[in-house]
């Protein structure tokens, strides 16, 4: 769970990082603040602006702030995966360009990419979950009986 968590919110940095790279993000010269007048695109598919790419950090540097336990890397996993759910639905309804209200920006790709981000994050979250977040170490009898 920790470790999944971890490797998610390395991801976000990473992602975060490289939003701000001329070349990775092509039109970089056109990237905003926020607004979908922005045309960066991230490896040429995803449109970011310079809040997108904050919003990218942060959630990085908060998975790997909850990696640290169990129940706050489930927290995250499960917590982010709806964040991305409800992003994936504002994203359907005012991810137009021409809509004022996409303020992220968020494109087509952007759109489809935050579905399998809630899917694959709350996922991970619920099945690794499963197994109980206990860190407990069982107890072994060292009698033997008779």
């Amino acid at each position: 769970m920790q470790t999944a968590a971890g490797l998610v919110g390395a991801l976000f940095l990473l992602v975060g990082i490289l939003g701000f790279i001329p070349g990775i993000t092509t039109n970089y010269g056109t990237m905003q603040f926020a607004g979908h007048g922005s045309q960066a695109m991230l490896f040429g598919i995803f449109q970011v602006s310079i809040l997108h790419n904050i919003v990218h950090l942060l959630f990085g540097i908060a998975g790997l702030s909850m990696m640290r336990s169990a129940g706050s890397a489930r927290a995250f996993l499960i917590g982010g995966g709806l964040i991305y759910l409800a992003l994936w639905v504002y994203g359907l309804i005012f991810g137009s360009e021409t809509t004022a209200a996409n303020f992220v920006p968020l494109n087509n790709a952007d759109n489809w990419l935050h579905l399998g981000l809630a899917i694959g994050m709350t996922g991970l979250g619920l099945a690794l979950g499963a197994g109980g977040t206990s860190t407990a170490t069982p107890r072994r009898d060292t009698e033997t009986p008779g």
